[in-house]
């Protein structure tokens, strides 16, 4: 019938895709880096001139990719904050990604509001180094001129929908992104300006929050612009997540999530409270050890890579004859022991072999993600299917294991612009629910996410076992880690 566009501006790039508005079959697609320099000792910059994420979408939008589009979605990297004063110019560059100039700015908001479980009540999240309200004290602490400045704060999706729609007076952003800030609910679906106060200082003027099928405006051209949303809410919205489904994602850290009807506030701020893009919750539970577990094993067993180390692997078997590894080799925040180390236990004359160790470090990542998947099972968060992301899901020895240990089927979705496309079926949504075709209750019906699907099976009982022997070294090594 039409077509539609999401743009995903991440950290790096922007990609854009353009979908059928009906089936969200991905028709054309274009992307460009965005023109940031790297700092001089590597890694990302901090600090972003936000003019760059509209130079590279411009640059990924040429060619004519957007011609016949009839409305557009926009995901972001979440975190990122903009400063502006009060005629809407930014005040510095964008403060970005997880600083870690931020960690006693974190420290300091946790104490000046009485706490973990203040925080955890008041906003379903306590302050990380990389959330907007604690970048907010950073900045009164250390830029307080560009505190004192700062009228008006905006998200990077919230931005870039601004900039889209010609910066109008009315400047909007939707539940997921404002969940991620620190300084709004996703239990009582409100802000807390004075979180805002208490971060920056003073009062700003925060963006409306608006449903998830509304239309944040027009454009003269008349381009329907939607909501926008976080990277991670777009996601799912992409992979198409509903009730009874969780996504396990496999960074160097790892996250685990599920989409829930309600809010979960927790007390321990183990849980954090995300709204999704549908009007739905997103808990997130996050552990500091996924792959630099595989990579630590990798080096210190000499192997190249991880694919080695999973065909290594596969060559133990469940249980990885006794070896148990606790992964918590930089401290952990699920169960919270930041200042613990990883734990090799079963060693036995017969177990010390490479391919036992191999095994054990797969086990050991996939058990302490089925931790964290556990804590939200314990809160009345049904896990049917879990989708497993990154590059690591692809392993073997991933995949032979995780059904059983997650107790649950596993989907290993294709790789693909999971955030562009969900902002994509945000714009057909938000097209829809404007032209009266779309319930605005219910997003479009696309095609789900093409995947492979593993079931636990016959391996389901070899798999609890294996989680035993894991839970009952971590008992005896930490005693009582997981009770609030």
């Amino acid at each position: 019938m039409g077509i539609v566009a999401g743009l995903d501006s991440s950290p790096d790039f922007t990609r854009i895709v353009v979908c059928d508005t009906d089936t969200g079959a991905v028709l054309r697609q274009g992307y460009a880096p965005h023109p940031v320099d790297a700092p001089a000792g590597g890694g990302r910059p901090s600090d972003v001139d936000p003019q760059a994420w509209l130079l590279s979408l411009g640059e990924a939008a040429g060619g004519g990719l957007l011609e016949g589009v009839q409305a557009i979605g926009v995901s972001a990297q979440q975190n990122a904050v903009v400063p502006l004063d009060a005629q809407g110019n930014t005040v510095r560059p964008a403060m970005v990604g997880g600083d870690k100039r931020a960690q006693v700015a974190a420290a300091d908001l946790v104490d000046a509001l009485g706490g973990r479980e203040a925080w955890a009540q008041a906003v379903g999240c306590v302050p990380q180094a990389a959330q907007p309200v604690t970048k907010l004290r950073w900045l009164a602490k250390s830029e307080p001129d560009a505190a004192q400045r700062t009228a008006v704060l905006l998200q990077a999706h919230d931005w870039l929908v601004w900039q889209l729609l010609g910066r109008p007076a009315r400047r909007t952003t939707d539940r997921g992104g404002a969940s991620g800030t620190g300084y709004w609910s996703a239990a009582t679906g409100g802000y807390r300006p004075d979180l805002v106060e208490l971060a920056l200082g003073h009062q700003a003027v925060l963006p409306e929050v608006i449903g998830p099928a509304e239309a944040a405006g027009t454009t003269p051209e008349g381009l329907l612009i939607s909501a926008g949303t976080g990277e991670t809410m777009a996601a799912a919205l992409g992979l198409g997540l509903g009730t009874g489904d969780a996504v396990v994602s496999l960074g160097a850290s790892g996250s685990v999530m599920a989409v829930h009807p309600e809010a979960l506030m927790d007390g321990t701020g183990t849980i954090t409270a995300l709204a999704d893009a549908t009007g739905m919750h997103l808990p997130v539970v996050t552990t500091l050890n996924a792959v630099r577990t595989l990579r630590g094993a990798a080096e210190l067993l000499g192997l190249p890579d991880l694919e080695t180390l999973s065909d290594l692997a596969m060559k133990s078997t469940p249980g990885s004859h006794g070896l148990v590894l606790l992964p918590y080799l930089e401290g952990e925040r699920t169960p919270n022991l930041p200042h613990t180390a990883g734990t090799l236990a079963g060693l036995r004359r017969e177990s010390m072999k490479p391919e036992h160790l191999a095994r054990a470090a797969f086990e050991g990542m996939l058990c302490g993600l089925a931790d964290a998947l556990d804590v939200l099972r314990g809160r009345g968060v049904e896990v049917r299917r879990v989708f497993l992301l990154g590059a690591a899901a692809e392993l073997p020895a991933v995949q032979a294991a995780a059904p059983a240990l997650f107790g649950a089927q596993v989907v290993v979705p294709q790789p693909a612009d999971y955030a562009a496309i969900g902002a994509a079926r945000q714009a057909a949504w938000a097209l829809g629910a404007t032209q009266g075709t779309l319930d605005p209750r219910t997003p479009p019906a696309w095609q789900g996410a093409a995947a492979q699907v593993l079931e636990p099976g016959e391996e389901l009982a070899v798999g609890q076992a294996v989680r035993q022997q894991f839970v009952s070294v971590r008992e005896q090594t930490h005693p009582g880690a997981f009770r609030s």
